[in-house]
């Protein structure tokens, strides 16, 4: 059963990853993605993420569900972060372990396209010269690439 979390705090991925991997022989591979918020060209000074608690773990959940479904993982950890993250701060963590590394792979590139796409977190530009953007959209290539999945 995946693990799912949304927290403010900054995450560990080593100690995440060795959280997954415990007391475990059967795990051959571990891919790991983590998402980091960028300066966009030294214009954003932290961007701002909001979320419905308990709507958007019990959906990003139900995907996880479904990425267990569809490959044979041995384990599956979603971090997503909120709140306001400067530049270099790690904003998501997806950790897929499987015997083998293709199912790793899919299902954590699975999991990252449906976070960008449909996953129920607003994000807003905080920018350097005190202005606060406007909510950001979802990209037209980040939802090409979920659609894919079917």
């Amino acid at each position: 059963m995946a693990a799912v979390r949304i927290q403010a705090e900054p995450f560990d991925a080593a100690a995440e990853t060795a959280a997954l991997t415990a007391e475990r022989g059967d795990i051959g591979a571990i891919v790991a993605f983590t998402g980091f918020c960028r300066d966009e060209g030294g214009r954003l000074s932290a961007l701002e993420l909001e979320h419905y608690p308990g709507m958007a773990e019990a959906e990003i959940a139900r995907i996880a569900r479904e990425a267990e479904a569809r490959w044979p993982l041995l384990g599956l950890t979603v971090v997503h972060r909120f709140g306001l993250i400067r530049p270099g701060e790690p904003i998501v963590l997806v950790l897929a372990a499987s015997a083998h590394r293709r199912a790793g792979f899919e299902a954590a590139e699975f999991m990252m396209d449906y976070l960008k796409t449909r996953a129920p977190f607003w994000k807003r530009e905080h920018l350097t010269d005190g202005t606060v953007g406007a909510w950001v959209d979802a990209k037209g290539s980040d939802d090409e690439a979920a659609g894919r999945w079917g």
